[in-house]
């Protein structure tokens, strides 16, 4: 009979909630908890939003950029691009304090485990 293992295998742990990228239907921040490997269909679905997101606010930028190069522009062709890369900032903003909370804590953080920040307009 084989002997058996000196350390059982280890059960995954359950992380701090991740920020998903994007809200219930009244404005509130959502929240994921799963265990620490990220790799469940809703983590990469988060992932495949996230990334979605940043790629149209890169092409926005563009945009805005060009338009904003435009000595012809008009008041209301400039104020529709400043609302879109508004709300675009806020989604990046999203993901950064997403990612930024799923970094792993210094060792003797006391904070780690504390629940995570809501800032607001999440």
């Amino acid at each position: 009979m084989p002997a058996a293992p000196s350390h059982p295998a280890a059960a995954p742990t359950v992380g701090r909630p991740r920020l998903l990228p994007w809200s219930n239907l009244d404005g509130n921040p959502c929240y994921l908890v799963t265990d620490d490997t990220g790799t469940g269909r809703l983590s990469r679905l988060a992932d495949d939003v996230e990334t979605v997101q940043l790629g149209m606010a890169d092409d926005l930028l563009g945009h805005a950029v060009d338009l904003l190069g435009d000595a012809k522009a008009t008041a209301p062709q400039l104020r529709f691009p400043a609302a879109c890369l508004a709300e675009a900032l806020h989604d990046v903003h999203r993901i950064a304090r997403s990612r930024g909370a799923r970094l792993p804590a210094p060792h003797g953080d006391a904070a780690s485990d504390a629940a995570p920040e809501v800032a607001p307009g999440a």
